[in-house]
């Protein structure tokens, strides 16, 4: 089963017309996206939408062989023109199953938000699914995973979440992002960001092979996220894990009653992520990365640093001098031992402040000191690393 992506934008297109902002400026060239449309096998077209038959010639392809027109979702605008000889679109009921002359099958899927996807099977046995733009699947999924899915992934990546615990999503699934907006930079910072997801984007035109899976993104398994105060770190490190189900949150900051500010942080940090995530308040890391499960979160290594140098008295000279100093380089060592050896899936949050103003006190220097070395002992067993500087994501490594 061959797939042609005719157009892998918005609705609106990318850049949208009349849009001024930064996304849409820069969206030339190859980055310019139709609203998004899929001919599958030349005899079945996902949504209909403006140019698509001149799309499909400049693909080499021909909409002459279509002998089904399905729409996932309400299409605003003007009305979209039916090139001659084409079938008239409709939108398929919920459960309801097609079956075509060329041998593919159709069912429409029920969907969290207005539309319909489309899981089609093609006469090789192939499977592919088809989302909406801001759609996640409602209900169970069976059959197995799918070959192909084509979803908006950079809009709901909770649908990607949903589809990895079902089942329906593999290790082998290609995973094609589509519907993609201005919400979203183009360029190297959107590959990275859907490569985070197990995703990829595709420019219009572009026909895939429904079960080359040789294309399916490797996800690093250790990626460290550095940035200074209100980057945006916390943020980039959420967004890297909000493709996967049951993703445990490691809160090293603890509680700190009576802490009206740090309550209000820690609702914000709370309220940012899938309600899926668990949380745990804990320091204790080298257990944890120990254990096999659900891919870990640790937010952050900054503040579980104050807490190992808490136990080692380190803001005390005499303490430190007498054994604190060893004791806390023996717990960045189990970190850094538990890092390496893990099998889960790790992504971890730390302050960068090398480039910050040198600390008035000997404590605050100690402090800056151990954090440094931290961040590098701990950044050279991670296969990624990231630093956000103003909300934008710098790669280090991978």
């Amino acid at each position: 089963m061959e797939v042609t992506l005719l157009g892998t934008g918005g609705p609106s297109g990318l850049p949208r017309p009349g849009c001024p902002c930064a996304a849409c400026a820069s969206a030339l060239g190859p980055w310019v996206r139709a609203a998004t449309s899929l001919l599958v096998d030349e005899a079945l077209l996902l949504d209909l939408t403006p140019g698509a038959a001149l799309a499909a010639a400049r693909a080499g392809h021909s909409l002459g062989g279509v002998r089904q027109v399905l729409l996932s979702h309400p299409h605003d605008g003007p009305a979209v023109e039916i090139p001659a000889g084409l079938p008239r679109p409709v939108r398929v009921p919920d459960g309801r199953e097609l079956t075509l002359l060329s041998g593919h099958r159709v069912r429409a899927l029920a969907l969290d938000s207005p539309g319909t996807g489309y899981a089609v099977t093609g006469p090789d046995g192939l499977r592919l699914l088809y989302l909406p733009p801001g759609a996640a699947p409602a209900g169970t999924l069976d059959g197995g995973p799918y070959a192909m899915v084509c979803a908006d992934v950079t809009g709901r990546p909770d649908a990607l979440a949903r589809l990895r615990a079902a089942g329906t999503l593999g290790p082998a699934t290609e995973v094609i992002a589509v519907h993609l907006d201005h919400g979203l930079p183009p360029g190297p910072e959107t590959t990275r960001r859907l490569a985070a997801a197990g995703a990829r984007a595709v420019p219009d035109g572009t026909t895939l092979e429904v079960g080359a899976y040789e294309e399916v993104p490797d996800l690093p398994r250790r990626t460290l996220v550095l940035g200074g105060a209100r980057s945006g770190k916390s943020v980039e490190a959420e967004r890297r894990l909000e493709a996967f189900p049951e993703v445990v949150y490691v809160a090293t900051g603890g509680t700190r009653e009576g802490d009206t500010e740090w309550a209000s942080r820690v609702g914000a940090h709370r309220e940012r992520r899938p309600g899926s995530w668990r949380t745990e308040e804990t320091c204790a890391l080298p257990p944890l990365l120990a254990e096999t499960g659900p891919p870990l979160l640790i937010d952050c290594l900054s503040l579980w640093l104050t807490h190992a140098m808490d136990e080692a008295d380190a803001w005390d000279e005499a303490a430190w001098a007498g054994g604190g100093e060893r004791q806390l380089q023996e717990k960045v060592r189990e970190l850094v031992k538990a890092v390496r050896e893990t099998r889960r899936t790790v992504v971890a949050v730390s302050n960068e402040v090398g480039s910050g103003i040198v600390p008035a006190t000997a404590s605050g220097r100690r402090y800056r000191d151990a954090l440094g070395r931290l961040n590098a002992a701990f950044a050279a067993e991670c296969e990624h690393v990231l630093l956000v500087v103003a909300g934008q994501a710098v790669v280090l490594r991978g």
